[in-house]
């Protein structure tokens, strides 16, 4: 298979050649003479168990965030050093696992990282805008979050304990019980929380262009196209229930991502369609998700705490849905090309 990120490199060389035409002349190296560019989101920003940990293992910086050199804000990084928009682009990744909207620009977090945690537990962080440090200077900003705020990753979980007992969580989250949002609910409050935090990041940084990130297919169109008997798909999520996921719950997510950032006038990368066929169902090496279970390095947990959850029984890491080095690459390339197209504005 093709390697995603060469894909756009043509359009990729036009670009660089058209910023370097219309960039003043001046020092690449003065700190005012370079872009700075801000990296918000969530693990899917993040990255968690692809590439070598930022900061590294054993480094007293180290924050429970769980940044990876692979992701995709560092494969951009080394792409735009490599092929300069006109002048260099400075990265400032303040990116976090488990990261809700709120965690963006309104409220303290408290990493949960299982690697290496101190004995008292990750201490809290500043709300991202605040960890970034934008201002005025801020020439891009790209986000990548939303999934948690439902929280996805808490249905996936009850969707396979539902599976277990031969329940539907598509019947637990239309018609919940008490104290349980609906899934229309749910992304009702994420459009207003959506809204709210982009609005604040425009205030931070009023003269940045702000490119919001969507998730990948990481469902397949059909979900009987999955074995119920495979931790390194979707385990035991009912067919029915991969269906909804995806159609009811996944595909409105990004709608109401990309709905919203159009209201404000800001550019949406899409990397669903591009992802398609490459979901957490697809044998290794076709696909761009893990699934429950799947491959990730040695300081990767196997077992996720609090649940009987063991993937090291199988040989695996706890995943958890989550792209892996290929699902990076791809998206990578979208948003790199939509930086360069924003930048060529400024």
């Amino acid at each position: 298979m093709r390697h995603p990120v060469p894909r756009v490199r043509a359009l990729t060389v036009g670009l660089v050649l058209a910023a370097a035409v219309l960039s003043p002349a001046g020092s690449a190296h003065a700190a005012a003479d370079r872009y700075e560019w801000a990296a918000l989101g969530d693990s899917y920003t993040a990255g968690g168990f692809v590439g070598d940990p930022q900061p590294a293992l054993g480094d007293p910086a180290r924050d429970g965030c769980d940044r990876t050199s692979d992701a995709y804000p560092g494969l951009v990084e080394r792409e735009l050093a490599e092929f300069p928009p006109g002048k260099p682009v400075h990265l400032t990744n303040v990116s976090c696992g488990n990261a809700t909207i709120a965690h963006i620009a309104k409220e303290r977090q408290k990493p949960i990282s299982p690697v290496e945690p101190p004995a008292d537990g990750w201490p809290e962080v500043a709300p991202q805008i605040e960890r970034a440090n934008l201002g005025s200077g801020t020439d891009i900003v790209t986000i990548g979050v939303g999934g948690n705020s439902l929280p996805f990753g808490g249905m996936l979980l009850k969707c396979l304990e539902d599976g277990i007992a031969g329940k539907s969580c598509r019947e637990h989250y239309t018609n919940p019980p008490a104290g349980e949002e609906s899934i229309q609910d749910k992304l009702a409050r994420v459009q207003d929380e959506y809204i709210e935090m982009l609005a604040q990041v425009h205030q931070a940084a009023p003269d940045a262009k702000v490119i919001t990130v969507g998730y990948p297919a990481v469902l397949p169109d059909e979900g009987s196209e999955c074995n119920r008997l495979s931790l390194t798909e979707l385990g035991s999520i009912t067919h029915a229930d991969v269906d909804w996921l995806r159609d009811d719950v996944l595909k409105q997510l990004n709608n109401t991502i990309q709905r919203v950032t159009n209201f404000f006038g800001d550019r949406y990368v899409d990397v669903y369609s591009s992802s398609v066929g490459h979901d957490a169902c697809r044998p290794a090496g076709t696909k761009w998700v893990e699934g429950i279970c799947g491959d990730a390095p040695d300081y990767w947990p196997s077992k996720l705490a609090g649940t009987p959850l063991n993937c090291g029984l199988i040989g695996k890491r706890v995943t958890l849905v989550h792209p892996n080095a290929a699902g990076y690459a791809n998206t990578a390339a979208h948003v790199e090309r939509a930086i360069r197209i924003a930048l060529l504005d400024r």
